[in-house]
């Protein structure tokens, strides 16, 4: 059974850990520590989601989530660093949900954790009325296009649903869709430093 519940201190250190083996292969500064997770914590609390799972008597930390509230988009058109890692850009009055990141222990990957936790966000925008969520969804699979296609060619393709991307196929699976590409997003070389700028309006939005 998968439980979604808002992230709380004592889940910090099992959060870094699922960090560093779904994320190891981007730069430092894309990977949260359990010092950030707290502040995360601490500047928008209902906005930081984990996924447990029961394993026996035990309830085990299989995913999470890192989100604040944006204004705009402008911010998510400049790289990944430090600002986005401390929640530095988040707005009390933000109309727009920008999700960070979401990150699933791979031992549980495969099992809906991930689909579970956008719900949790789908909720969590609902109830403050924002206008929806955003996201910049890395481009995972492009790697193995790259000889091939350039990253706009790779990008109409998963639109089109031609290609699957392992990341940004399953956002558009839970509604978002990509409005654009965010050049020199991140350091990282299998997408071109690269990632998708995805989009999920609320359909219950009222202004």
């Amino acid at each position: 059974m998968i439980h979604v519940t808002n992230t709380r201190l004592e889940h910090v250190q099992a959060l870094e850990d699922i960090q560093r083996l779904v994320f190891g292969h981007l730069p430092e500064i894309a990977q949260f520590t359990a010092t950030m997770y707290s502040r995360h914590i601490e500047i928008f609390p209902d906005g930081q989601f984990i996924a447990l799972v029961t394993e026996g008597d035990q309830s085990v930390v299989a995913g999470a989530t890192t989100t604040f509230r944006t204004a705009d988009f402008d911010h998510i058109r400049h790289p990944f660093d430090g600002s986005t890692s401390w929640l530095s850009d988040h707005d009390d009055d933000g109309e727009w949900l920008y999700g960070v990141d979401i990150s699933v222990h791979p031992a549980y990957q495969r099992r809906g954790v991930a689909t579970q936790i956008y719900v949790a966000r789908a909720d969590l925008v609902k109830r403050l009325n924002l206008r929806g969520e955003v996201a910049a969804g890395l481009l995972a699979g492009y790697h193995r296009y790259q000889k091939d296609l350039t990253i706009e060619q790779y990008v109409e393709k998963v639109i089109a649903r031609e290609l699957i991307d392992p990341t940004v196929s399953a956002q558009m699976r839970n509604g978002f869709v990509i409005r654009d590409i965010l050049y020199n997003y991140v350091d990282n070389p299998q997408a071109n430093n690269c990632a998708a700028l995805i989009v999920r309006e609320n359909p219950y939005y009222q202004p």
